[in-house]
């Protein structure tokens, strides 16, 4: 089993920067792939971002050149730094975790909001 618990998010005016953790216990060696994504009121959860490992990062489209996610193995945590941010990315964000076995764990969630 694997653990996630999201924290950072709160209430940012347009064009400020958050910066998301996801802290992951419990069997997260069996962990390959580390991703966010968001769900905004009324809407389906949507892709943000993922980590393979340290490395390979990819962003939606939507997200590109704003947001950065990172890993630290050694806190196996994973951040997503938001900077310049828009009403728009208002949502709760999610922590995923793939891990061996096609399992797939999911965090609580932190809100999100930007102000215009």
């Amino acid at each position: 089993q694997v653990q996630l618990v999201e924290s950072g998010g709160g209430l940012v005016q347009a064009g400020g920067s958050l910066r998301l953790s996801c802290a992951a216990s419990g069997r997260t060696f069996e962990i390959y792939n580390t991703g966010w994504f968001r769900q905004a009121p009324g809407k389906e959860r949507e892709f943000v971002a993922q980590i393979r490992g340290s490395d390979n990062p990819a962003y939606a489209d939507s997200v590109k050149g704003r947001f950065t996610i990172s890993g630290d193995n050694a806190k196996n945590t994973v951040y997503l730094q938001m900077n310049n941010l828009k009403p728009e990315d208002t949502a709760v964000y999610y922590c995923r975790a793939l891990a061996r076995g096609a399992n797939v764990y999911w965090g609580q969630g932190t809100q999100v909001t930007v102000s215009s």
